[in-house]
């Protein structure tokens, strides 16, 4: 998600590094550059144009504060306004107490709106409320049965049809029976289509004055682009739409969609779907997604998703251990586990500052790839090698390990020397919270970074020279951290 734009903007924005002052001159070169990179990834014309002549009058002139060069304060800048393009957001459902609430989700053929009522669903189940949700969708056959399955996944009710060909009936038909059985809540999943057409429009329409629902929801799909953001206007202008649910940016969405829709509808994004299963719906913060396509990192979402999916009796039992010392390639392993759960490694290492070109930085290796061979080489050892195995994996047993995992004995010898600093690092962060735990895995990120430190085998080369490019990345990596030391030294 926003990989191309992170990067469009980061280039741009580098290009003004080392310059004394924010100057008329500097600023159209830099700014030229921060233009093409919206429009690359999608952003409506008239709202990257908005954007950038706000920033510009925010940037131009404006004394540089001490200890910020002039490219450190544009990101300031196009933070701060990238995060009014998509904001404010309220997550509120405004769900009331001793009546049922009607929320009424609308959206075309494709973009996930019935995956995204049963998501809606199990949040609000969590919440301790009860909820059903009605099969409207009667353009859709499939759409009825795939609303029944995700129902009884989540051991929900499921208002169906039962062979009327009246989508408004069916609605208040659903709502009554809501009311009646006492659920706090009622999800409409109404009619799509493959592209917006008059019939649509007064199907939704006649279904919003009947009805009358609290919340009307349209679901949109963000690899659409701006179609995404042409359909969210038409669906307002129809229907008055409260929120957009976006869909699908944990794909290949260049982001403009998301960056676009509240400047031309009004109406905020809501909710984003980050995958299809159905836990994969979080709120939409602009601040922490204008800090994710900064490369600025997204550490309290990181963290909040953790808590949701990590094990926390074993994040405990992995919290005294290493206060008492112990950190094995066990413990090790099952850290990895644990971090699995939290989806895509790219997507986890975009969420850490000072992380997100890690991936570009190992020259697009397969993460996940190299992870399972790591798991391979662990997995091979012995309990006690996995225990202590800077003292007992000798020459010897590096060739069986190796043999046993598919791979090669360096490969063995290279994880036992990367676990040894690991280790000290791992023990040295028990009991620290999470801004200096932060700075530690900071600290990691040269190390890391390095290309002739990757447990996998290297692509393309024997793995014992470095290329020129990749020398250079090297240096210029090295240089970024010692001058992020600097700066951390004098703070």
């Amino acid at each position: 998600m926003f990989e191309s734009l992170t990067a469009s903007l980061s280039s741009a924005l580098n290009s003004l590094r080392g310059r004394g002052k924010l100057s008329d001159a500097n600023m159209r070169d830099g700014l030229a550059a921060v233009r093409t990179a919206l429009l690359e990834a999608d952003v409506a014309y008239e709202v990257a144009d908005g954007f950038l002549s706000r920033v510009a009058a925010d940037a131009v002139g404006a004394r540089v504060l001490e200890s910020l060069d002039p490219a450190q304060q544009l990101v300031g800048i196009v933070h701060r306004e990238l995060v009014d393009l998509m904001g404010p957001v309220d997550h509120s459902l405004h769900l009331e107490a001793g009546r049922t609430t009607v929320l009424m989700l609308c959206g075309l053929q494709g973009s996930g709106k019935t995956t995204s009522c049963a998501k809606l669903a199990r949040r609000i189940k969590e919440q301790g409320r009860g909820v059903m949700l009605v099969a409207a969708d009667l353009q859709r056959p499939a759409a009825i049965e795939q609303l029944a399955v995700l129902g009884r996944q989540l051991d929900v009710p499921v208002h169906l049809p039962e062979g009327s060909t009246d989508p408004v009936a069916v609605c208040n038909a659903g709502v009554a029976r809501a009311r009646r059985e006492g659920a706090s809540v009622v999800i409409l999943d109404t009619a799509g289509r493959l592209a917006i057409d008059a019939e649509l429009m007064r199907e939704l329409a006649t279904i919003d004055r009947s009805v009358g629902p609290d919340q009307v929801y349209l679901v949109v799909d963000a690899m659409t682009g701006q179609d995404a953001v042409r359909s969210a206007k038409a669906f307002n202008d129809a229907l008055e739409i409260d929120g957009v649910i976006m869909t699908k940016l944990d794909g290949d969405a260049r982001g403009g969609a998301a960056l676009s829709v509240k400047s031309v509808t009004g109406v905020p994004v809501k909710f984003i779907g980050t995958g299809e299963h159905i836990e994969a719906l979080e709120d939409f913060h602009p601040e922490r997604m204008a800090g994710r396509i900064l490369g600025m990192g997204d550490v309290v979402s990181l963290v909040e998703e953790a808590q949701r999916k990590f094990d926390q009796d074993e994040m405990q039992r992995q919290e005294e251990r290493l206060k008492s010392g112990q950190f094995t390639l066990d413990d090790f392993k099952r850290m990895l586990v644990q971090t699995r759960r939290l989806g895509p490694l790219g997507k986890v290492l975009g969420m850490i500052p000072g992380m997100g070109g890690m991936q570009e930085m190992l020259g697009g290796a397969d993460l996940e790839k190299d992870m399972n061979r790591l798991f391979g080489i662990i997995d091979s050892m012995t309990p006690a090698e996995r225990g202590d195995p800077s003292r007992l994996i000798d020459q010897s047993r590096r060739r069986r390990i190796a043999t046993g995992a598919g791979v090669e004995a360096h490969e063995v010898g290279d994880l036992v020397k990367q676990f040894d600093g690991m280790s000290a690092m791992m023990k040295g962060m028990a009991g620290l919270g999470m801004r200096e735990r932060m700075q530690q895995v900071q600290r990691l990120q040269s190390q890391l970074t390095n290309p002739s430190a990757r447990l996998a085998k290297p692509k393309g080369d024997t793995g014992k020279r470095l290329t020129a490019d990749e020398r250079r990345k090297l240096k210029k990596q090295r240089d970024k951290e010692e001058r992020r030391r600097r700066r951390q030294d004098k703070g």
